[in-house]
């Protein structure tokens, strides 16, 4: 069986609640309250999102996501009462797609979910506004929207969907600069984004694509603006 949403929270009065009112709503969910639940219910299901707290008991939701990225590219969102910088970062740098924080507002996270389940399963990058040519180019890398891989001199490397969806955007408007609120609309799509988890994909990107992560020749920050794709070859 399929679910747009599964919930892994060791609050089970929360997951309920949360899982019922997604199932109201359009979002069928189901909830599960420890790691090992999670992973026997995903051999059993198909999910296409999964809502992670942190605290799960005698396991943490960071441990768990670690495992699952070895096997699965859907979004993991984290939820917590955590408000650490270092727990966001955490929880964005090992794999996950984003960080809520609790307590939430279960329409304004039913808005979010949407959102996201919208984005990723989209097989096309704003296709009803955006005309698909076979590829983008830039310095040594190659972009090939219809196949969404990236090669970097010849050899090819792994984006998460994420991570090919802004760097698309990036090289579809290089040379300009792009504000982040453009970059959260058009690449995100929703107005839930915030800098750490722009700011960390930006980074993925530098680490996967540049010679030099931390002098970055063509992904370059523009303070107090945004960011900018800088074709060398220009």
């Amino acid at each position: 069986m399929k679910y747009d949403c599964l919930i892994v929270d060791d609050e089970e009065v929360l997951a309920e609640t949360t899982s019922e009112y997604f199932n109201m709503f359009d979002v069928q969910s189901a909830y599960v309250t420890s790691s090992e639940a999670c992973l026997a219910f995903l051999q059993q299901h198909e999910v296409s999102l999964i809502l992670l707290d942190i605290n799960l008991g005698a396991t943490s939701g960071f441990e768990l996501c670690r495992k699952l990225r070895q096997t699965t590219q859907i979004p993991i969102l984290f939820i917590s009462a955590r408000t650490s910088n270092d727990d966001i970062l955490i929880a964005l740098n090992i794999g996950g797609d984003d960080y809520i924080q609790k307590p939430y507002t279960l329409s304004v996270l039913h808005a979010k979910v949407k959102a996201v389940l919208k984005r990723y399963n989209s097989t096309t990058i704003n296709a009803s506004t955006t005309t698909v040519t076979p590829s983008l180019d830039y310095g040594p890398v190659t972009i090939d929207e219809q196949m969404e891989r990236v090669r970097v001199q010849g050899v090819e490397v792994k984006l998460k969907a994420m991570e090919f969806k802004l760097l698309t955007y990036l090289a579809s408007n290089k040379n300009r600069i792009i504000p982040k609120e453009e970059l959260f609309r058009q690449v995100w799509g929703d107005s839930f984004v915030g800098d750490g988890t722009l700011n960390v994909h930006i980074r993925h990107l530098r680490e996967k694509l540049e010679v030099k992560p931390n002098e970055p020749q063509y992904i370059k920050t523009v303070w107090g603006k945004g960011y900018i794709l800088e074709d060398g070859s220009l």
